[in-house]
């Protein structure tokens, strides 16, 4: 395992780092040497979670050894009750490290990344009792109910206590090395079902002398979370990983909305706590429960009902807003104080119990709604005092209520108490002593507002680079569509007429040419339907609409409103992504919707994003103009001391980063590729290019006519399917839980593999004396300098491709003759255009497949570019809304009209049209029935290209001898020798080992007389450089045998 030196900490990585890697690793560090706080932005698949732990956990270790072994063992040897307490002085004054993510899917993958290290501190998972619990009855239950329950039963003595928080202590003393290897929930729920300790106590126990636990955020966000939390925070570390949306999640978690519905709701069932208590005390005596106490907070709510609703509204726009302190005011008219309130939090706890037993009794499972009062009341009398309220504003909004309100055809009236400084959710840390917040995301840009809104200083900045090579990205400035029209999704054109028809136009051109599965991201809900609808009604007489022209490329999907929805239809883009009958699938999306936040749309499932627009957020909402104010507002005040986030500053950011989430959908890993396509004047602007993530800007070109898009972007693709092989596989959330290892290229174990054969074959062998680079050479390539020529993997089905010294010509070959051709990324699907006007693709793919009776030809630019260095001629098309015309079709693109009479050029698998001064040229290319085509292909580039280095074209029989080879291996090893094998191909692809390393293990894999043919035969598939070292394995071996 590579070991690294930085800033004096020796840090083991489990892979040769990259050199962005290394800055990363550099800046975390840095910023727990320096006691300081760090804001690091990463793009995903540079390994930033990996490098965040090894760095932490090596910054760790070089302070004293982690709390596994003796420390933990001598516990055990005391036998006491007081084991934590004595583990936790062996090691004092040790820094504890906090990992928190947004969810536990998230946290899951970095205990992944954890078991990749070599690091094994003590560590914990921190989960809810719905998580953990056990428990047959308590399990079942949700929310207060389920905590008061376990409390009752973990109290009791005799039958009715709960056997599995009693056998935990005698668990933990017995097992003293549990945590010492990386555990999940999922772990820890199975050690509880199969020894019978209570996976959630057991947590709470280990949290005690973990070095390293793992939580989502609102367990050190929450006060009340965070209060049961005991270890000693000074000194420590507190990591937040992907917090690109930290500053709103620590705004929302305090601030609070009570809309009518939901008041109404609490009203009810606080009445019901009222009958129910009463009938207990009729029918059985129970007095534990007094209905007086759910009457007063029934009052209580009227009143709070009524006062809502006498609050004056000029206007529903403004609503009724008032300082942040007004909400006491206005709570203390219901003799609602600190006082009382605390009071009131306890008649709530009753009446959830209360009510979840009358659901146990009834076999019904709802909801209690009277928490969220409780929740409201902790939120407002979170302090002693109410200086935090002069970061609030109050506001009551009055909207039309709906059907599902239970309030049809009445005014619906909601009480908001809004928290517009996300900081004082932080504030706390700095008091409690942490050494160091780290905040890092793949998408933090622009950074400025983070430190701004959250109150702290972040002296560590990075915004790292990509691992990526330039040639695996295209991105691009859209400002006009196909007709000139002008991009620009604001409110002053977005509901134009033009603007829908030329953005559609665009897009039908984008799915012809994206191969495979393209996300579009709109601004807002409402664009996207407006587009669609126009989309689907939009079209001439006797014409197709832009909406069937663009079903024709890809099968759509819509991202849905309902967050139900939303599994239905991932699964739905997954499966129209593997139709054969079409391109691929589109995937029409909005920016800050599930589909931009936490999806993993790698390789095939999103080979490019479009995104359409500015997302601003609606100005005239309530919450962001009164955000907008206060900013204002605090910046006059501030401005003179420090810098300050105006409320435009803010707005602007705000959009931007939404732009960053949205693009980040793409280019999810080393080997992947895809484009960036920025449909909107308004990306031309320097200042908005500068607020797009730092890895992109590099990269952004600005197009003035749409025909160079079509061009740039066709060649961009064509390209890129001979620069990576990559799989078809299922969209991952964020956690990457079956990802590609971002380093290496690896195919994780929990990941259907590459199919062997696939790899093998793109190892065809090769004559040592071609002029031609071998493919397999592409393991010869040091990192960072990978050739454009032919530092590319193709897909299997290809055969090795040499680009001439002019780069002007590239065949591409495919062993099937024109009547079973198989596709360049997916088997049976319909052929992509990859056509170039300087390249010719020989796959059996013509421009004549593509060009159909409907549809327009049209020159990527009006300059004349050479085809096959010989005959001119322009092969790309860009489709546009279109007249009929007898005679031929006209388009237009930022030039006079232009006419193409079309000419048919018909074989026995392909029918369209070409212009008449393309067809001479074209009909030479033409595939026959008979399979010679294919030899005619090459002889007549080899004539035309006199000079230049000669091309090897794989038989059939050649391209199936690497799966002929793997049948034999597949029978002569055992099943663990073949999955070893296996390995070891894809350490020899990704370099993840040493070539001798790799080939002295397939030497000693296949020793034995029965497989020494496989031995020998194997050669072949070595890079010729390499056959002298590998002879020399194979004497040695012999020698042993």
């Amino acid at each position: 395992m590579p070991a690294y030196n930085i800033r004096g900490i020796n840090v083991d990585f489990p892979f040769e780092a990259y050199d962005c890697q290394l800055v990363y690793m550099e800046k975390v560090i840095q910023s727990l040497q320096e006691r300081c706080n760090a804001l690091l932005e990463s793009p995903t698949g540079t390994g930033k979670t990996l490098c965040l732990l090894c760095a932490t956990l090596a910054w760790r270790k070089s302070l004293g050894a982690f709390s596994t072994g003796m420390s933990v063992r001598s516990s055990q040897n005391e036998g006491s009750e007081s084991d934590v307490k004595l583990s936790q002085s062996v090691r004092p004054n040790l820094p504890t490290i906090i990992y928190t993510s947004r969810t536990h899917s998230q946290i899951r993958q970095v205990i992944q990344e954890l078991k990749r290290t070599c690091y094994r501190p003590k560590m914990v998972v921190l989960g809810s009792r719905e998580q953990l619990c056990i428990h047959d009855e308590v399990s079942l239950l949700r929310g207060k109910a389920q905590t008061n329950a376990c409390h009752l039963l973990c109290r009791k003595r005799g039958k009715r206590n709960c056997v599995h928080h009693s056998r935990v202590a005698d668990y933990m003393k017995k097992n003293p090395h549990l945590g010492d290897e990386p555990i999940d929930i999922e772990d820890l729920v199975n050690v509880g079902r199969r020894f019978g300790p209570c996976p959630y106590y057991v947590s709470r126990e280990l949290h005690k002398t973990a070095d390293i636990l793992f939580a989502p955020y609102n367990y050190v966000i929450d006060r009340g979370y965070r209060k049961f939390l005991s270890f000693d925070w000074n000194n420590s570390i507190l990591i937040f990983d992907e917090a690109h949306n930290l500053e709103s999640l620590c705004a929302d978690a305090a601030s609070f909305d009570l809309p009518s519905w939901l008041l109404n709701a609490c009203i009810s069932e606080a009445k019901n706590c009222i009958d129910l208590s009463t009938a207990r005390r009729e029918e059985a005596n129970d007095k534990s429960r007094n209905p007086d106490s759910f009457a007063i907070l029934r009052a209580l709510l009227l009143k709070l009902e009524k006062r809502i609703a006498e609050v004056p509204i000029q206007t529903k726009e403004l609503g009724f807003t008032r300082p942040g302190p007004y909400i006491y005011e206005l709570l203390s008219d219901l003799n609602i104080t600190d006082e009382t309130a605390s009071k009131l939090i306890n008649i709530i706890d009753d009446a959830a119990v209360l009510l979840e037993e009358d659901n146990q009794h009834k076999a019904t499972r709802t909801v209690c709604r009277l928490e969220s009062i409780s929740d409201i009341l902790n939120i407002i009398f979170r302090d002693k005092g109410n200086a935090h309220a002069n970061f609030y504003r109050v506001h009551v909004q009055e909207v039309e209520a709906t059907a599902a309100d239970g309030l049809k055809g009445k005014a619906s009236r909601t009480l908001s108490w809004w928290c517009f400084n996300p900081g004082i959710a932080l504030e706390a840390f700095p008091r409690l002593g942490v050494g160091s917040v780290i905040l890092t995301s793949g998408t933090l840009s622009p950074m400025d507002s983070f430190a701004l809104e959250l109150k702290l200083e972040f002296p560590v900045r990075l915004e790292n680079p990509h691992v990526i090579n330039p040639s695996q990205i295209w991105a691009g400035v859209v400002p006009t569509g196909p007709s000139g029209y002008s991009f620009n999704s604001s409110y002053r054109s977005r509901d134009s007429i033009e603007y829908k028809q030329e953005l559609g136009n665009a897009i039908v051109n984008f799915a012809r040419i994206v191969p495979d599965g393209l996300l579009v991201f709109f601004p807002s809900y409402y664009i996207l339907d407006q587009c669609i609808g126009c989309w689907k009604n939009m079209g001439h007489a006797n014409s197709t609409t832009i909406w069937e022209r663009i079903c024709k490329h890809k099968k759509p999907v819509l991202e849905p409103r309902q967050s139900s929805l939303f599994a239905t239809s991932i699964e739905d883009y997954m499966a129209k992504l593997k139709d054969t009958s079409t391109s691929g699938a589109v995937f029409f999306a909005v920016c800050r919707g599930k589909v931009s936040e936490g999806l993993d749309f790698a390789d095939h499932a999103g080979r490019a994003v479009i995104v359409t627009g500015m997302p601003f957020a609606t100005r005239t909402d309530p919450k962001v103009r009164l955000k907008r104010e206060y900013l204002d507002q605090e910046g006059r005040s501030q401005s003179k001391v420090c810098k300050v986030l105006t409320g435009e500053d803010w707005y602007n950011q705000q959009a931007l980063r939404a732009v960053n989430q949205a693009v980040g959908r793409v280019i999810r890993h080393r080997h992947d590729y895809g484009a960036i396509i920025f449909c909107d004047e308004r990306f031309a602007q320097p200042y908005r290019q500068s607020q797009i993530s730092l890895w992109i800007q590099p990269h952004i070109k600005c197009y003035s006519k749409f025909g160079d898009v079509v061009f740039t972007l066709t060649r961009f693709f064509r390209d890129g399917g001979a620069r990576v092989s990559t799989d078809l596989r299922p969209i991952q959330t964020e956690n990457r839980a079956n990802a590609k290892c971002p380093y290496t290229g690896e195919i994780e174990e929990t990941q259907l593999a590459q199919p062997l054969e696939k790899f093998f074959t793109q190892m065809t062998p090769m004559s040592q004396d071609s002029s031609v680079k071998a493919l397999s050479s592409i393991l010869d390539i040091k990192r960072g300098n990978a050739s454009g020529q032919v530092g590319e993997v193709l897909p299997a089905n290809r055969s090795s491709l040499t680009p001439f010294k002019n780069q002007s010509l590239v065949l591409k070959h495919l062993s099937d003759p024109i009547g079973n051709v198989k596709k360049l990324l997916m088997p049976g699907r319909k052929n992509m255009q990859y056509q170039d006007p300087e390249i010719i693709d020989l796959t059996g793919y013509s421009v004549l497949d593509e060009l159909g009776k409907e549809e327009l030809i049209a020159p990527c630019s009006a300059r004349k570019r050479k085809l096959l260095s010989a005959e001119n001629v322009a092969m790309q098309k860009i489709e546009v809304s279109h007249e009929h015309s007898s005679d031929g079709k006209k388009f237009e693109i930022n030039s006079p009209s232009f006419s193409i009479n079309p000419v048919k050029l018909k074989s026995s698998q392909t029918s369209g049209t070409i212009s008449a001064q393309n067809a001479q040229v074209g009909s030479a290319f033409l595939h026959k029935d008979d399979g010679t085509s294919q030899k005619r292909e090459v002889d007549f580039l080899r004539r035309k290209n006199k000079g230049f280095d000669s091309i090897p074209v794989l038989s059939e029989n050649e391209e199936t001898r690497g799966s002929n080879f793997l049948i034999q291996v597949k029978e002569k090893l055992t099943a663990e020798e073949y999955k070893n094998f296996v390995e070891f191909m894809k350490a020899l692809k990704s370099k993840t080992m040493k070539i001798s390393q790799v080939l002295q293990s397939i030497v000693r894999l296949f020793s034995g007389p029965e497989r020494l043919p496989l031995l020998k035969r194997f050669k072949d598939y070595i890079p010729a450089k390499y056959h002298s070292l590998y002879e020399q394995y194979l004497e040695t071996n012999d020698d042993t045998l």
